[in-house]
């Protein structure tokens, strides 16, 4: 695999774990608030590039030192090459994060039933209804993101559900048909929208720690865990 970017160093990313995160490039989406723009949309020569061993050579380096591996993008289930690369990982003894948008069932469920995942962070772009519109892509069809969200929730692998909130694109109506519609979930986290000066789209806003906490109390009845992250 050949990577767009490696984060030596997180305490966030992985609940619980001191972690480095790689970054694929390409996506199948185009949300407007995405804070990863580059990775997504930048042709592949304009790209930062890591090699695999590369990667792989300074995991080495930093065994004793990191717990685990994110691996982010992008949509890292676009890449073939994997469900290797994360065997690689896993076989040198850290603990391995996916970072996803459940577009990818039948790839998602090949890659956790080689046991190489041991967390998974999928993106809950919006209710079913706004996603078309939430995701940049006007045809979308949703049936593999809720097949994606329900082999999570019926599966062993460890895992959490994420909405970014943007003040332009989600209602506490929106929240609650989320709520409902993953309902059970063990972990649903609030991250809210913070412009990284590299989105897709623009005129985008977050909302206020109040409302974001309201927004909380609102869902927290369907769901075991619900946080929010990006709030002081």
């Amino acid at each position: 695999m050949t990577f767009c970017g490696l984060q030596t160093l997180s305490l966030v990313d992985f609940p619980g774990k001191v972690a480095a995160t790689v970054f694929t490039g390409g996506c199948n989406l185009r949300c407007p608030y995405c804070h990863n723009a580059r990775l997504v949309i930048a042709p592949a020569e304009e790209q930062e590039r890591y090699k695999e061993q590369e990667i792989l050579a300074f995991l080495s380096s930093r065994r004793g030192l990191l717990d685990g591996v994110v691996l982010s993008g992008g949509e890292p289930l676009l890449h073939e090459g994997l469900s290797d690369f994360a065997a690689r990982v896993k076989s040198m003894g850290f603990a391995v994060k996916l970072d996803t948008n459940g577009c990818y069932p039948q790839r998602l469920r090949a890659l956790l039933e080689t046991g190489s995942i041991d967390y998974v962070a999928m993106d809950i772009k919006n209710s079913l209804s706004k996603y078309p519109l939430t995701v940049g892509v006007m045809d979308f069809d949703t049936a593999p993101v809720e097949e994606s969200a329900a082999l999570l929730m019926d599966g062993p692998t460890d895992y959490e559900f994420r909405t970014t909130l943007v003040r332009e694109l989600h209602t506490q109506a929106d929240l609650l048909s989320i709520a409902q519609w993953l309902n059970g979930a063990r972990r649903y986290f609030f991250q809210n929208f913070a412009d990284s000066g590299e989105l897709i789209g623009s005129g985008l806003h977050g909302f206020s720690p109040d409302e974001m906490r309201t927004f909380a109390e609102a869902v927290r009845p369907f769901c075991g865990e619900v946080s929010l992250r990006g709030v002081d």
